[in-house]
């Protein structure tokens, strides 16, 4: 462990003096063999588990990477150091993150940047902040569904739609898990997920809707599906819907 962590202060010290004598004027390929020293130290950081000083050299490193005009790169060793850093400070793994995104979407790798904001999103759920997760899958699944990466937004937009109900939300959570079931029917890979989406919706329109307005719910659900028509009668037999 203690031999990493020597290697990794060699490489920063030789990474730093590499940076100081661009800032005196020099260029040719400094920059890159500043890129590879802080790269290594930030590798062996890492394996001395130094996560703290491991996030700095993968943030210093993306800096070099922007002046090389390395744009890939650069958001490559942000999302490292938000790995790092999320170990530490969450606040400022997010913050990394989000300079990621920004790069990816400058890029137009859309399907980049809305893998980290699910990351954010996952983030802010682990820590039971629903409205931030619910913002971040909420902006992620846009970019998924730019991109035509509609199983990944129907992944993000459910989770909004299983927050939205536990918040009491639940015309907006019907909303989503009837989308989610239109969208499953489509495919026949996924249409046996129909059945449970619409479940859910059912549940959620019992919380807050008439037995009449139910019943309606459950004609148009039958249209969507035709096996909803056994376990809907089943599932919904107490509360007065035919």
């Amino acid at each position: 462990m203690s031999d990493y962590a020597a290697k990794a202060d060699d490489y920063r010290k030789q990474a730093e003096k590499k940076l100081k004598s661009l800032l005196g004027g020099f260029f040719g390929n400094k920059h890159e063999e500043a890129a590879e020293l802080l790269e290594k130290a930030a590798n062996n950081y890492k394996l001395a588990k130094m996560w703290p000083e491991c996030s700095d050299m993968y943030e210093k490193l993306a800096q070099c990477y922007v002046k090389m005009d390395s744009k890939h790169e650069a958001a490559g060793a942000l999302v490292e150091a938000a790995k790092a850093t999320g170990k530490n400070d969450s606040v400022r793994a997010q913050n990394l993150l989000k300079q990621a995104v920004s790069i990816y979407t400058d890029m137009g790798r859309l399907n980049m940047a809305a893998r980290q904001l699910k990351e954010i999103a996952e983030q802010n759920e682990k820590a039971g902040q629903k409205e931030e997760a619910i913002q971040f899958y909420a902006e992620a699944a846009d970019l998924f569904e730019t991109e035509g990466s509609n199983s990944e937004a129907t992944k993000c937009k459910l989770k909004i739609a299983e927050f939205s109900a536990e918040m009491g939300r639940y015309s907006k959570a019907v909303e989503l898990f009837e989308d989610a079931a239109r969208r499953a029917v489509e495919n026949n890979l996924l249409k046996y997920s129909a059945r449970g989406y619409l479940l859910q919706a059912g549940i959620c329109c019992l919380v807050y809707m008439r037995p009449d307005d139910v019943a309606t719910k459950l004609d148009k659900y039958r249209s969507i599906d035709l096996q909803v028509r056994g376990w809907a009668r089943a599932a919904w037999a107490g509360h007065g819907v035919a």
